[in-house]
């Protein structure tokens, strides 16, 4: 069995409690990380500047479930870091359901002239984006409508939880939480995260342009990016007779983000087949791939592309439909849908000058990940607050339906907790540990009577009881 040494055991160690606490004397980088001198495209609004306090709270904000009506879905939960915040799902499971497209990777969202945002473009700012999800039905339920909460009963809740006090006020100078102080801190956290540790960033950081050969790539490599950057030349009827393929029309290097007024690229359909031409904006092409080979989800937005072959080939071949009157003048060249005829050696270029987008640091960085234990606890040194030892009182605590014929339960907690029903001599009846969730417990094999429901939340003295009248 290969042994391995105490010194690498105690770095790995090290690294997995950095990721797990927050000290607010000692913020992580956000605000001055390093961006490469031909990276020129921003979307930073003035008015939110990315600081290490802002995005810092962002990041929380981010992987934190209770953001969702029963605590089981943040956003994380659908842009995962280690596929480069994006889902291998086709589509990404809610609170109520499953998402209508599939989720955007959050890759160099700050680089770029676009500043709308979804796959329809239909937040104006990433500031308005960060919030819609959270008061979507299906994604986490504070819809405010059809019997779900509002976002004023989620504001509500998390002025309960303590570690948000120290968070917004080292953010914000004050400890008030509100829709708009959430948008900008999510959205700085958001912005923070980039990727330009890649081949083709080495590569363009020895070359004077895009256009030179990079000298450490390969000849197809090479091959692919010319391709890629060169405009087609096309005949009257849409063929390509020359050029390259003109993939940097829409994604322009060296960001490779999404032309703003772009329209749409001739995929059409929804993830249930329906007609669908609104969708006009994309991703980054940086980290389609990881440098391992493994594909950061199903592409587009209906997530119907399983591998780079498949994006090569629609654009290739761009399908007449006379339905979509939405299509990108760019991809109907003298009003007919662009044939490239791109050879296979030309195909193989394009695909492997993609994968040299990829970077490596994006994918396990401390700083974008999750700051939160397995339990859902976390811990943030030097704030003024008990931040993983929430204080729960009777008024949190709530029993429904009571009175109770077969089942009832148990909501109101925000942290780990036991909970015991007991009969009124005191006897235990039921046990469970809850980890911050509404908990159901079945009682219909107990005879009717009074019962009570004691709560013991870990490092707080006094139990919570509360009256419970099964019928």
């Amino acid at each position: 069995m290969k042994r391995i040494s105490a010194p690498v055991v105690l770095v790995f160690l090290s690294i997995v409690l950095m990721s797990l606490t927050i000290d607010l004397q000692n913020l992580d980088n956000y605000a001055n990380q390093f961006i490469p001198d031909y990276i020129l495209k921003q979307n930073t609004p003035p008015n939110n500047p990315t600081t290490d306090a802002g995005a810092t709270l962002g990041r929380v904000l981010f992987y934190d479930k209770k953001l969702s009506v029963n605590n089981t879905i943040a956003c994380a939960s659908c842009h995962k870091q280690e596929f480069a915040f994006s889902d291998t799902s086709l589509v990404s499971t809610g609170v109520n359901g499953v998402t209508g497209r599939h989720a955007m990777r959050l890759i160099n969202p700050r680089f770029s002239v676009e500043r709308r945002f979804f796959w329809d473009e239909r937040a104006n700012t990433l500031e308005e984006q960060t919030t819609m999800p959270i008061q979507d039905h299906s994604e986490m339920g504070y819809s405010g409508q059809n019997g779900d909460p509002g976002f004023a009963d989620l504001l509500d809740k998390l002025d309960k939880v303590p570690y948000y006090n120290d968070l917004f006020k080292l953010a914000f100078g004050d400890t008030m939480i509100t829709e708009n102080r959430m948008q900008r801190a999510l959205a700085q956290f958001v912005r923070s995260i980039q990727s330009f540790d890649s081949k083709y960033d080495a590569g363009r950081s020895m070359s004077l342009n895009d256009q030179m050969p990079f000298p450490n790539f390969t000849q197809q490599e090479n091959m692919g990016k010319n391709l890629f950057l060169a405009p087609p030349v096309f005949n009257p009827m849409g063929e390509r007779v020359g050029g390259g393929a003109g993939c940097a029309g829409c994604h322009g290097a060296p960001e490779f983000d999404i032309a703003p007024n772009s329209q749409n690229n001739g995929v059409t359909l929804t993830v249930n087949g329906e007609f669908d031409p609104t969708v006009t904006r994309s991703p980054s092409l940086r980290d389609l791939i990881r440098t391992d080979g493994v594909l950061n989800g199903p592409m587009m937005h209906n997530g119907v592309m399983k591998d780079l072959g498949m994006v090569i080939d629609h654009y290739n071949d761009i399908m007449p439909d006379v339905m979509n009157q939405n299509l990108d003048p760019k991809l109907r060249p003298n009003g007919f849908p662009q044939k490239l005829n791109l050879t296979n050696q030309e195909r193989t270029a394009l695909i492997a000058f993609l994968r040299t987008l990829s970077g490596t640091d994006v994918y396990t960085n401390p700083i974008w990940s999750n700051p939160f234990d397995p339990d859902g606890s976390i811990t943030i040194l030097n704030g003024t607050t008990a931040i993983d030892e929430p204080q729960i009182t009777a008024s949190d605590i709530r029993l429904f339906p009571n009175p109770a014929s077969s089942s009832f339960t148990l909501s109101g907690l925000e942290t780990e907790a036991q909970i015991s029903l007991m009969n009124t001599k005191g006897q235990l009846l039921q046990q469970v540990t809850s980890n911050g969730y509404d908990e159901t417990l079945i009682i219909s094999d107990l005879p009717a009577g009074v019962y009570m429901v004691v709560v013991q939340v870990p490092n707080q003295q006094e139990r919570i009881i509360k009256k419970l009248i099964k019928q």
